[in-house]
């Protein structure tokens, strides 16, 4: 069974920086496109950032030129670095892993980044 367990996330100011990492853990990492997304208070989950097992990366216009999503198929991680933080970041951010072949998909429990000053 596949384990997502997400980290990094925490209060920041704005303008301010996190990064975010994901483990992979109970298949084979560089099978699956990974992804981020969040879900604001009120507000429906919406997509972030994808990379497939190419590393061909998507982004959500409003992170475009701010955060990058990258993966370490040796690390099992999947990372998005977030930078230019603002208050509309704020939302629990949650990692995906999808295999189309199966249409497997799994989901971490998420973790929290808030932007205040």
């Amino acid at each position: 069974q596949v384990q997502l367990v997400e980290s990094g996330g925490g209060l920041v100011q704005p303008g301010g920086s996190l990064r975010l990492s994901c483990g992979f853990s109970g298949s084979i990492f560089s099978s699956y496109d990974m992804g981020w997304y969040r879900r604001a208070p009120g507000k429906q989950r919406e997509l972030v950032a994808t990379i497939t097992r190419g590393g061909s990366t998507n982004y959500a216009d409003s992170v475009k030129g701010r955060f990058t999503i990258s993966r370490d198929n040796a690390k099992n991680t999947v990372y998005l670095q977030m930078n230019s933080l603002n208050p509309e970041d704020t939302a629990v951010y949650y990692c995906n892993a999808d295999r189309k072949f199966d249409t497997s998909s799994y989901w971490g429990q998420g973790t929290q980044v808030t932007v205040s000053s």
